[in-house]
């Protein structure tokens, strides 16, 4: 009776599900690829299969920016000896939030409504404090957008701030600076759109490495998401001793330090076939790395990005431990019934 063990094994065997015939490409491959990772984030969309378009030409030029109607004015007057004055327009802006423009007009203290839309924020300062100079000497005015209806920013995401005004100088660095991005924002995933399309930013290299060729001209109407940690995630599985998905907020990160995050590679791992696996689950780009490469290989030539999924293959031996785990009690129920001896003791 023991015989039909030989022919059910090979039956099993059999029965298990091929693997695709995928291409498979060594070291030197995955090391070409994370350099390219290294150059940022448009070149990580590219390996993503992603169409990345170069900025406007426009994009970081200044524009001339005008007052429109209902956009309210943060606007601050200074005298040496008119402390009454000042604490009126301190009253203003605190407790009712700004001086709004209305038909086209603005309301301050002392003075008729003064017209000021269609003019700029330095011509509008210089007709305010003329205007004043007729009736006070040495009066000086700061003007500035509190709020606007149409030129502002809009922000989602991980931002304290929903909005911020901007004037055809204010650029991508300040609005995030307003918007109080957290620690733990994943700058990989933010972006901005405009008119419906997105601008491929680079937030980290602006943000973290100071590249002002990412620091945008914002216009009226933008609108900027700010990732979640979890929004960009590189998969550790198989023998490692804690599977999980690393965040990757900056859109890489070294496979070493992955593996350390997973706590390394138990003794049932077989350190010879560490897998990447990159792109989508029709069409994947399977790397084969060893120990030998994670160990001896500098960081910055073993990166993965978002979206790739590591895996380490199980020993032969510890391969065959868990396929006869698996079978043995089939065995011995089967061979209970039919009054055969029980492997298990």
């Amino acid at each position: 009776m023991r015989y039909w063990l030989l022919p059910l094994l090979f039956l099993l065997y059999s029965c298990s599900p091929t693997c695709h015939n995928y291409p498979v490409y060594d070291a030197c491959e995955f090391v070409t690829d994370s350099y390219k990772i290294k150059e940022g984030k448009n070149a990580v969309l590219e390996l993503q299969g992603i169409e990345v378009e170069d900025l406007p030409c426009d994009a970081m030029l200044e524009y001339k920016d005008e007052i429109d109607e209902d956009d309210i004015l943060n606007i601050i007057i200074y005298h040496p000896t008119r402390r009454d004055l000042m604490e009126s327009f301190n009253y203003i802006n605190a407790t009712v939030g700004g001086f709004k423009v209305t038909d086209g007009k603005v309301d301050l203290p002392d003075l008729p409504p003064i017209e000021i839309k269609g003019l700029t924020l330095d011509q509008a300062k210089e007709k305010l404090q003329n205007r004043y100079r007729e009736e006070v000497r040495d009066v000086e005015i700061f003007i500035t957008y509190k709020d606007r209806l149409i030129r502002k920013v809009e922000l989602t995401g991980m931002v304290a701030t929903a909005t911020v005004p901007v004037d055809g100088k204010v650029r991508l660095y300040e609005v995030l600076a307003k918007a109080h991005l957290p620690p733990n924002a994943n700058l990989f995933a933010s972006y901005v759109v405009r008119e419906g399309c997105p601008l491929f930013v680079d937030f980290y290299k602006l943000v973290n490495e100071g590249d002002m060729s990412q620091n945008i001209v914002m216009q009226g109407g933008d609108k900027i998401y700010i990732g979640h940690p979890e929004d960009a995630t590189v998969m550790l599985m198989g023998e490692v001793r804690h599977p999980h998905a690393k965040i990757v907020p900056y859109g890489f990160v070294s496979l070493r330090e992955a593996l350390v995050s997973a706590g390394g590679i138990p003794f049932s791992g077989d350190k010879n076939f560490i897998q990447v696996i990159r792109g989508n689950m029709k069409c994947p780009k399977v790397y084969v790395l060893s120990w030998c490469h994670v160990v001896n290989l500098p960081n910055d030539s073993l990166l993965l990005m978002p979206g790739d999924t590591v895996y380490v293959s199980t020993t032969p031996i510890r391969e065959w431990n868990l396929f006869i785990d698996q079978l043995l009690p089939s065995f011995s129920g089967l061979m209970t019934a039919y009054g055969v001896y029980d492997l298990t003791k």
